[in-house]
C-alpha cells in the first residue's frame, strides 16, 4: 500500500533575517523530539555557507542545520535550487546539488519558471519519505516586483497545501508595520494561506506586548500563534555570510584580553564563514572579523576564508591595505591559515583560461605559499577523510593523530611545489590518495582545500593550545565533539520555542 504524503507546514518572514532559518530548525527539532519523521525543504536558497553531502551534493548551510535538528543526514532535495553570488548582480546556479550554470539576476528571473518543476520534484521526493515536511520561504512573500515568477514563497505553500507561519522580527522594530503590510499585499488567495503570525526576537516583559497582540488579531484576522524571546549566544552555524555584517567593526575588546585573538579576513565574497565557529565556540578564543586593516592589530592567528569570487576579493585586499599587514605579520612569525579560496590567494598565481570567475586571465597571489592554482569548470565536491602527510606542529597536524573528516568545494586545480601536509585517503566513501593543502618553508603559514576542518576537536585544541602556550596562558581542557555541542544548541533552541509557540494549535494545522 502507497504511504500518505508528508503534511506540510510553511515558515515565511516578512523580510530577510527574520529568524525563518532558524525557527525552522526549531520546528524540527521539536516534530522530531515528538517522534515524527520530519524533513526541512527550502525550493532555492541563496548564500555563500553552502555544505556537501554524502553523495557528493552542494546544498545550503541552513537545511543542513535543519537536517540536523530534524535527526536526519542532509540531502539536496532539501535545497534543490541554491544560488552563489559571483557578483552584485550574478550567481552561479547549482541545481540539485550541481553546478548548471551562470547567470545574471535577470535572466535567472527569467529562468525560473523552468527551475520549478525540479523544485516541486525534490518537494515530492521529500514527502514521499517523510510524516512532515517544514517549508521555508526567502524573503518576503510580499514582493511585488518577483511575485510573478515566484518558486520559493506563496507558489510553494499552494503546491504543498501547505498552511503558513508569517514571522515578523521586533527586534529591528516596526513588526507590527511588516506584519499588516505584509498581509495587504497579499492576494486574498495568498493570504488565505497564513494561519498564524509568529514575534520573533522579543525582548523585555510580554505583558507590555499584549495589547499590540491584540491589535495585529483583530486588524488582520490572523491569531498570533507565539511570541520567541531574543536567544542569546544561540551557538548555531549563521545561514549566511551576510550576517557576518551585524557584528562590530572588528576591533578587539579589552574584555578579551586573556583569551586568544582569532582574526578572520571578511572578505566581500566569503563563502563558508561556517568553518570558523567551533573555534567562536572555545572560551579561550575570541573570534572577530576584520575588514579595515587599521583593526587588524598583532592577533595570535590570521585566517582567509573560503571565496566565490578570488579575483575580487584579492583586489579588495590589496586595495585595503589588508594584503600588505598580512605579509607583515606572516613575515613576523604571526601564523597565518588559507582555506579553500583564502588557500588560492596565498600561492603564487591563480589562472582563469576559460572565465570560470574572472577571466580569461591571470592574477599575482600573495605568494606566501608555493601554490599555483588554474580554474576549472569541474566543481570537486565531496565529503573526505585525509590524514597529515607532515608534522606543522604549531597547527597541530601530526601523522599520529586521527583523520580528519571535512569537505571539499572548489572549482581550482592547485599545484604544489614541495610537500603537501595533508593525504585525502576518501572522497565520498571510495578510497583515493589525494595529495592537499601546503606550508611556508619558514614562516608559519599554512593552507588547504578542506572546510571544516577545525571542527575535528584534537587538531582544534591542539591547535589552540599551542597559540596559548605562546601567549603564556593555560592550556585549554577537552571541548568535546562539535557535533555534541551543536545537538545542546539544537535542544536549548527546541525547548525556547517550543514554550513560545502554541503547538497544539500547529498540531492542529497540520491535521496531527
Amino acid at each position: 500500500m502507497r504511504r500518505s504524503r508528508a503534511r506540510c507546514l510553511m515558515v515565511q518572514g516578512t523580510s530577510s533575517h527574520a529568524g525563518k532559518s532558524v525557527l525552522v530548525a526549531a520546528l524540527c527539532r521539536i516534530f522530531a523530539q515528538d517522534g515524527w519523521r520530519v524533513a526541512p525543504f527550502k525550493s532555492q536558497n541563496m548564500s555563500l555557507n553552502s555544505y556537501v553531502t554524502a553523495e557528493g551534493g552542494e546544498m545550503g548551510r541552513a537545511q543542513v542545520l535543519q537536517a540536523q535538528a530534524a535527526g536526519i543526514p542532509p540531502h539536496t532535495d532539501m535545497n534543490p535550487i541554491l544560488l552563489k553570488p559571483t557578483s552584485e548582480k550574478g550567481a552561479q546556479v547549482v541545481l540539485n546539488g550541481r553546478v548548471a550554470g551562470h547567470l545574471e539576476a535577470g535572466d535567472y528571473h527569467r529562468v525560473k519558471p523552468d527551475l520549478l518543476p525540479h523544485a516541486l520534484a525534490a518537494l515530492d521526493r521529500l514527502r514521499s519519505r517523510h510524516e512532515i515536511v517544514v517549508l521555508e520561504g526567502a524573503g518576503s512573500p510580499a514582493e511585488v516586483n518577483l511575485k510573478d515568477r515566484d518558486i520559493v514563497n506563496m507558489s510553494m505553500a499552494v503546491a504543498a497545501e501547505a498552511p503558513v507561519l508569517l514571522v515578523g522580527d521586533i527586534d529591528r522594530g516596526g513588526v507590527f508595520a511588516s506584519l499588516v503590510g505584509t498581509l495587504e499585499l497579499l492576494e486574498p488567495g495568498e493570504r488565505e494561506m497564513v494561519a498564524g503570525l509568529v514575534i520573533n526576537r522579543f525582548r523585555g516583559e510580554e505583558e507590555l506586548l499584549r495589547p499590540g497582540l491584540g491589535f495585529l488579531e483583530r486588524r488582520t484576522g490572523k491569531p498570533v500563534l507565539g511570541v520567541i524571546p531574543y536567544i542569546r549566544d544561540l551557538g548555531l552555524e549563521e545561514e549566511d555570510s551576510v550576517n557576518l555584517e551585524e557584528r562590530d567593526d572588528g576591533r578587539r575588546r579589552p574584555s578579551s584580553l586573556d583569551r586568544l585573538d582569532l582574526a578572520v579576513i571578511r572578505l566581500p565574497y566569503i563563502s563558508n564563514a561556517t568553518d570558523f565557529q567551533p573555534l567562536e565556540r572555545e572560551s579561550g578564543a575570541e573570534v572577530r572579523y576584520v575588514e579595515d586593516p587599521r583593526h587588524l592589530g598583532v592577533p595570535d592567528c590570521v585566517f582567509l576564508p573560503g571565496s566565490k569570487s578570488v579575483g575580487s576579493d584579492l583586489s579588495f585586499l590589496r586595495r585595503s591595505g589588508l594584503a600588505a599587514a598580512l605579509m607583515r605579520l606572516a613575515v613576523n612569525g604571526v601564523p597565518v591559515v588559507g582555506i579553500c579560496g583564502g588557500y588560492q590567494i596565498l600561492g603564487r598565481s591563480i589562472e582563469d583560461p576559460e572565465g570560470v570567475e574572472f577571466g580569461p586571465g591571470r592574477v599575482e597571489g600573495l605568494g606566501l605559499l608555493p601554490v599555483d592554482t588554474v580554474m576549472a569548470r569541474d566543481k570537486q565536491t565531496h565529503q573526505v577523510k585525509a590524514v597529515a602527510g607532515m608534522e606543522v606542529p604549531w597547527l597541530g597536524l601530526s601523522p599520529s593523530h586521527p583523520p580528519l573528516t571535512g569537505y571539499e568545494i572548489h572549482m581550482g586545480i592547485s599545484r604544489v611545489e614541495g610537500g603537501t601536509p595533508l593525504l585525502i585517503v576518501e572522497r565520498d566513501g571510495k578510497r583515493v590518495k589525494v595529495e592537499d593543502g601546503a606550508v611556508h618553508e619558514e614562516l608559519p603559514v599554512f593552507g588547504c582545500y578542506l572546510h571544516g576542518i577545525f571542527e575535528n576537536p584534537h587538531l582544534r585544541k591542539a591547535f589552540l593550545n599551542h597559540l596559548r602556550r605562546l601567549r603564556g596562558l593555560e592550556p585549554l581542557g577537552d571541548s568535546g565533539e562539535w557535533d555534541s555541542q551543536r545537538e545542546r544548541c539544537l535542544d536549548r533552541l527546541a525547548e525556547v520555542v517550543r514554550g513560545s509557540l502554541d503547538m497544539e494549535r500547529i498540531y492542529s494545522l497540520l491535521g496531527l
